[in-house]
């Protein structure tokens, strides 16, 4: 609790913990607070020549070019988002912290493969492997997820196998293998608990580069597919109306920025409060 009370003490991170509560809500109750079906066509949804409606009195953000409302759209695509930023992320952050954790304290031939694959997967641009791996399986919810910690585990798998190699080499834990205790007792009673913070903070820093990472691949048209919605293909369904119906274009947009913003807010504060090194550097 105290950790809480320190964390909504600051401005930024108050702000990032509001905007993440109302898509979080938003999303959990979209069948209920969403004005329509997202997948309704309305016939009065288009003007007379076809082209989508602006921002009105019953299309609050309009509708887009089938002549769906792009407010529940946007809200049904809140889901998407959430579900795969906090299920990709906590997967890449799990594998990661494994093999980081796991090479880092056992070091020899063990710990210099693991690290050998993390920096071959590093080789790699992680747009470029995640377009890869998203042609070769079939795009739906759990594959983007699955592809998008595929790309996203090694950050983490390199800065846990530096803090573990730190931690191990620390007098406490020397003192504790002086003593005669067991290398499973070192690692979980001595050395995880201190990574705890760090696994929280990129626990949460991640799902922005992953809510970003997923709309980036729905907007490429190898995310996830229409009809379900999602913020990135919303996008991509109606960038050709950019010039005479901008709506389409900024407001997804402006979401995907705000719930990435949020995210990374609350996590630069979360690591300031975590860490006592950076204790009144706000």
């Amino acid at each position: 609790m105290d950790i809480l009370r320190r964390l909504l003490q600051r401005r930024l991170a108050l702000f990032g913990v509001i905007v993440i509560t109302i898509a979080v809500v938003a999303a959990a109750l979209a069948n209920w607070i969403a004005p329509f079906d997202p997948d309704e066509q309305f016939f009065d949804g288009l003007t007379l020549e076809g082209a989508p409606l602006p921002p009105g009195e019953r299309f609050l953000l309009g509708t887009d070019l089938l002549g769906r409302d792009l407010l529940s759209r946007l809200i049904y695509g809140a889901q998407t988002s959430l579900i795969i930023g906090i299920v990709a992320n906590g997967v890449s952050v799990l594998i990661g912290s494994v093999v980081g954790i796991v090479a880092g304290f056992t070091r020899g031939f063990i710990g210099a493969a693991l690290m050998r694959l993390t920096d071959l997967m590093m080789a790699f641009p992680a747009l470029l492997l995640a377009i890869v791996l998203a042609a070769i399986f079939k795009p739906s919810l759990w594959i983007v997820a699955l592809v998008i910690a595929m790309v996203n585990w090694v950050q983490v798998a390199r800065i846990m196998y530096s803090e573990t190699v730190s931690l191990s080499e620390r007098d406490f834990v020397e003192a504790e293998r002086s003593l005669g205790a067991s290398r499973g007792r070192i690692l979980i009673r001595h050395i995880a608990p201190h990574l705890l913070s760090s696994i929280i903070v990129f626990g949460t820093l991640g799902i922005s580069t992953t809510v970003l990472l997923e709309a980036t691949l729905s907007y490429l048209g190898i995310g996830v597919q229409p009809p379900t919605p999602s913020w990135g293909n919303i996008i991509f369904e109606n960038q050709t109306y950019f010039a005479t119906a901008p709506w389409l274009v900024f407001f997804p947009g402006l979401a995907i920025v705000t719930l990435a913003l949020a995210f990374n807010l609350v996590g630069d504060s979360l690591r300031e409060v975590l860490d006592p090194t950076m204790k009144g550097r706000h």
